[in-house]
């Protein structure tokens, strides 16, 4: 089915919590009072309910409105007058009814039995998330949760307006089914609702990133293992097993020097093994027991000519044979 005959509407979608807990008679005056808020709700805006398209969804409301219908009306007053008539419900009914409300704008298709668009999907898909039903559990005292997709707040509700207010609106990362959205939410009267953390996104690929701990946030816990221990480095020649010998063993990360028989073996930028210094071109410095320096010229340092030598472009030299330690 293509997109042809579908028009823009704004679409709502209205939920009953926890009704599943309700025997039939309670689940019929559940259904009473929320036809009777969104019936009223509707009208503080001018909206008449025989042109707007209803679908009876059990414990909710499936509605699409007339392409006219002003949506800052809808996010302010409308939103306004549901929330009054929830308050005066539950002031004197023993049955409480609260209600998650999701909205969305875009193209959607009537095919004579319901509904059709992404537009639908993701007003349902919001409204019954895992999060927004989260945000009702920490907020044991609300009646009413809005939620609204991405568009829709950056477009109409940060736009302001007579019972819109854009700073008590938080947005979260929803992952439902196959949502993947920015959602904003709002509870009327609380200056935030309580928005549950939610796990990192994972990166592209279906990889989830590497974090530096493993808490739900960024920087979270302890760091994350190194990767393990190397039998022997890249070059030079093999480190002893464990356990053969008092040398440490390398990561293979760097070069081992083998030095006048002794071990020596870089990590990273720390050298390992016992050792007494490194001369570069003919002089070296070596410290005596009283903490004075002497320096001496070794007898290959003495050579100008070194033409004599291999070429080792590679090469690092570690204290020379012969010239002590």
């Amino acid at each position: 089915m293509n997109s042809v005959g579908a028009v823009s509407r704004l679409v709502v979608f209205g939920d009953a919590c926890g009704s599943g807990t309700l025997g039939m008679e309670a689940k019929k005056r559940m259904r009473d009072a929320l036809y009777g808020a969104f019936g009223e709700a509707y009208g503080s805006v001018g909206v008449e309910l025989d042109r707007i398209h209803q679908e009876d969804r059990g414990d909710g409301i499936l509605t699409a409105l007339d392409p006219g219908t002003p949506p800052t009306l809808m996010v302010g007053r409308w939103l306004e007058t549901l929330y009054q008539c929830l308050r005066e419900h539950n002031w004197s009914s023993a049955d409480r009814l609260r209600l998650r409300v999701g909205m969305n704008l875009g193209p959607v298709f009537d095919d004579g039995r319901g509904l059709v668009g992404r537009a639908v999907d993701l007003a349902c898909r919001l409204c019954d998330s895992p999060t927004a039903k989260q945000i009702m559990v920490d907020a044991p005292g609300a009646d009413l949760l809005l939620v609204v997709s991405d568009w829709l707040y950056a477009n109409v509700v940060a736009e302001g307006g007579r019972y819109v207010e854009p700073e008590h609106y938080r947005s979260a990362h929803v992952r439902f089914k196959e949502t993947d959205e920015t959602a904003w939410f709002h509870i009327p009267r609380l200056s935030a609702p309580p928005v549950p953390r939610l796990s990192e996104p994972s990166v592209s690929g279906g990889t989830a990133r590497h974090k530096t701990g493993g808490g739900p946030t960024l920087g979270d816990g302890p760091p994350p293992p190194e990767p393990g221990p190397v039998k022997g480095p890249l070059n030079g020649p093999r480190l002893p097993e464990p356990g053969s010998g008092d040398h440490p063993q390398s990561s293979g990360v760097g070069r081992t020097i083998n030095a006048q028989g002794d071990l020596q073996y870089f990590e990273g930028n720390v050298i390992h093994g016992g050792f007494t210094g490194f001369s570069k071109g003919s002089e070296r410095r070596t410290e005596r027991s009283d903490g004075t320096e002497r320096s001496d010229r070794s007898e290959r340092s003495d050579r100008t000519d070194r033409s004599d030598l291999p070429d080792r472009s590679d090469r690092t030299t570690g204290t020379e044979s012969g010239d002590g330690a």
